[in-house]
């Protein structure tokens, strides 16, 4: 597979919320939207199979976003995978690897998109997650500003998650 093909998608229905602070099922012009608060930090959790034409290389995870009234300020994105590896992690707990996290200046124009890409290294990035192997990605908007500068007013909708080869 060639750098930077897409290797798997999810949408917002595709998010299987965490027990608490989770991110909520919205919609804008009737496009379905996940909002994460701007006071606390929420999440979204997708789960998948790394297809088996994944190569080995990192990965990086392209988060498509807007702001839902806010055309300035910085959101801070954290993104972490849970390896379910055969007999491996213990489906009962949350087992993610260390959260990589970056962020995006929201758009100037309110309803527009901004593309943010979080890069992972293979390996303990990626919790050793290799090709065929189900995994869980979990997606959480930093509004305390733990990890980096959310001084971005209002919700973040996330309309999309892509990761591609890298």
């Amino acid at each position: 597979m060639a750098s930077g093909n897409t290797l798997i998608t999810f949408g917002p229905l595709d998010n299987e919320p965490p027990s608490s602070n989770y991110a909520t099922i919205d919609t804008r012009n009737q496009q379905p939207c996940l909002d994460f608060d701007a006071s606390t930090d929420e999440s979204a959790v997708f789960s998948g199979v790394l297809p088996r034409h994944y190569a080995g290389g990192g990965i990086t995870v392209r988060l498509f976003w807007a702001g839902s009234t806010a055309t300035s300020g910085t959101c801070r994105w954290d993104v972490s995978i849970e390896r379910q590896a055969d007999e491996g992690q213990d489906l009962d707990s949350d087992g993610f690897a260390s959260a990589q996290s970056a962020g995006g200046t929201a758009p100037g124009t309110s309803g527009s998109l901004q593309y943010t890409d979080i890069a992972f290294t293979d390996g303990a990035q990626m919790d050793s997650l290799a090709a065929g192997e189900r995994f869980r990605l979990k997606v959480t908007r930093d509004a305390d500003g733990s990890g980096g500068t959310d001084d971005m007013t209002g919700d973040a909708e996330l309309f999309g998650v892509e990761i591609r080869e890298t």
